[in-house]
């Protein structure tokens, strides 16, 4: 496997965006085994993206301005939506002792949508899992699909240990109400902020 795709995908991955930003939220919010599920919903939501850069649909995407405009105010709004569920009292991710239970299938389907909604995920794998498929190789797709299925692999581990981090430090949140709070802030404000910047943004 290159080193260089190893290296450019750990990066990648760590870098904060929609599903670490879920991931940490459930894993304070609920724990560490919802926030795995919360990981492994934001892995399997990339297999769209990564099917497309395969076969080619994500050009459909990059050449059609408004199939990329639907999918991308959907993806907006359901960025939006999620800032909302962390803001409303009693919200799916919120931060307390005491909650309705959110069932395992709901929270990865939750962390699946946020990737599959997001129209720049396949063109970000349409310009990067390429790069590092060499010239002259025999079963181009074979290797594309081996590529994408290691970048999910890295995602799920990178995800989960985001998740433990944060499940770890709950009980801290939950004893300190302005921790709390400020936690919820901050992650509707990031939620908010990436729904916009989604809205604004050109291919």
């Amino acid at each position: 496997m290159n080193t260089e795709f190893l290296l450019t995908s750990i990066v990648v991955i760590l870098l904060p965006g929609t599903g670490v930003i879920y991931t940490l939220s459930i894993g304070l919010g609920r724990g560490w085994i919802p926030s795995v599920a919360a990981a492994l919903g934001c892995t399997l939501g990339i297999v769209p993206a990564a099917v497309a850069s395969i076969v080619g649909l994500a050009a459909i995407l990059h050449a059609s301005a408004l199939a990329f405009q639907v999918l991308k105010f959907l993806g907006v709004a359901y960025l939006l939506y999620m800032a909302w569920s962390i803001l409303r009292e009693g919200g799916d991710l919120d931060v307390r002792e005491e909650k309705s239970r959110m069932s395992l299938t709901k929270i990865a389907l939750n962390g699946m949508l946020l990737n599959v909604l997001n129209p720049k995920l396949s063109l970000f794998f349409l310009a990067f899992l390429p790069q590092f498929v060499p010239q002259g190789t025999d079963g181009t797709a074979l290797t594309l699909a081996s590529l994408a299925l290691v970048f999910m692999t890295l995602t799920f581990l990178v995800f989960t240990i985001y998740g433990a981090t944060a499940a770890y430090a709950r009980q801290y949140v939950i004893s300190r109400p302005s921790v709390m709070r400020w936690f919820k802030g901050m992650f509707a404000a990031t939620f908010g902020f990436l729904g916009v910047k989604l809205a604004l943004s050109d291919k």
